[in-house]
């Protein structure tokens, strides 16, 4: 019984695994951006702009909100703290840019401007 169990298991995993692979190849082809890559985009926009704007104070209780989050989520506060610091250190005092994913192609889809 053990085994018949088990197979279903194996079969059940290797469909699934067979799937992801054929949704990430699909979301490769539509270059479609992943929530990861929309967040890393936001946080720099934010981070930018409120250093620009000269508003510290804003992304100080920006900073506090998103460390709030991590420590519920179960993240250690002063190391979150640190690690938003240092986020912010890297974009505004270093001016760090995002590098090109490169596994995504240089090519813009001759669409691109039609897609919404």
């Amino acid at each position: 019984m053990a085994k018949r169990s088990d197979q279903r298991g194996d079969k059940r995993l290797a469909e699934q695994r067979e799937r992801q692979q054929l949704y990430r190849k699909r979301i490769k082809s539509e270059r479609r951006p992943s929530r990861d890559d929309i967040a890393r985009v936001l946080l720099h926009v934010v981070i930018t702009r409120s250093a620009a704007r000269d508003k510290l104070d804003e992304l100080e209780k920006f900073g506090d909100l998103i460390v709030d989050r991590l420590v519920e989520q179960g993240f250690d506060k002063r190391v979150s703290y640190d690690a938003f610091d240092q986020l912010v250190d890297k974009y505004v005092k270093q001016g760090w840019e995002f590098r090109k994913k490169t596994h995504i192609g240089r090519d813009v889809p001759k669409d691109a401007d039609n897609q919404e």
